[in-house]
């Protein structure tokens, strides 16, 4: 699918009458992390869109650490429904999916018609949550993603450090193609250097909105998830996921495709 000078890698999918849901997926797992939830919400009535964002296609790999500014990654979403025609979607996100899905829902209200979030909670709850708990000390990995030496370190012996972290050998192998890990790397690079309370800033979202966050998440605490109740106007479900770690998609598939089919209907 070719949005602007980019060519996504996408999957359509479900009963043709189905509401549409886009799904955005996080670092370092590609589109594929739904795979299992995907025909969980077929059955349940729902048609779907999945794609490699920005830096995951090989189409779609654009030069320079700007080129993926948080913008940019919005931006991309909103063109794929465009270039669908679809007006109104339900929109889901897993780890940086989130924090994109968070904005296109604060920014774009008038094209989604809920949101399910995924161990990422509102970027204003995370502000919260660096002051006031743990998650700074969680969140020091990131400084090693944003070192010039980054996909060196991460692809050293096969990708031992992500796979210590729970990607698979098989999610990782996308990752090792030359310059692969480097946009997706410079997610990082763009968002987490400079200004960065400017640059995440959302507003409150004012869509129904169900997070979800799995009890064993290392990089992503409770006080992030269940504070951005706080930004979210609408009517707000907080889903705690027992034993469940930061790879929601892939290890709570079954809950997590129950808790979008909820979302997606209409009382």
């Amino acid at each position: 699918m070719t949005v602007g000078e980019l060519t996504f890698d996408a999957r359509i999918g479900g009963p043709e009458d189905g509401k549409w849901v886009l799904l955005l997926h996080g670092f370092p797992v590609n589109s594929s992390c739904y795979d299992t939830v995907v025909p969980r919400l077929h059955e349940s009535g729902l048609r779907t869109i999945v794609f490699d964002q920005r830096g995951y296609s090989p189409g779609a790999r654009p030069d320079g650490v700007d080129a993926y500014a948080l913008d940019h990654l919005v931006d991309d979403a909103l063109g794929v429904l465009d270039q669908l025609g679809i007006q109104y979607a339900m929109l889901v996100g897993h780890d940086w999916g989130g924090i994109v899905a968070w904005h296109l829902a604060g920014k774009h209200p008038d094209r989604f018609t809920s949101l399910v979030a995924a161990s990422t909670g509102h970027p204003s709850a995370m502000r919260d949550a660096l002051e006031n708990s743990d998650q700074r000390e969680r969140s020091s990995y990131i400084k090693d993603f944003i070192a010039d030496d980054a996909e060196e370190k991460l692809l050293a012996r096969k990708g031992v450090l992500l796979r210590r972290a729970g990607v698979t050998a098989a999610e990782l192998e996308p990752l090792t193609a030359p310059g692969a890990l480097t946009g997706p790397l410079n997610w990082y690079r763009a968002n987490f250097t400079g200004n960065i309370a400017e640059t995440l800033a959302c507003p409150p979202v004012e869509i129904p909105t169900t997070m979800i966050w799995g009890d064993a998440d290392a990089a992503l605490g409770r006080e992030q998830a269940q504070m951005s109740g706080r930004y979210a106007y609408s009517d707000f479900r907080f889903c705690e996921l027992p034993g469940i770690d930061h790879w929601v998609p892939q290890h709570a598939d079954a809950a997590m495709a129950s808790e979008i089919a909820l979302r997606s209907a209409v009382f």
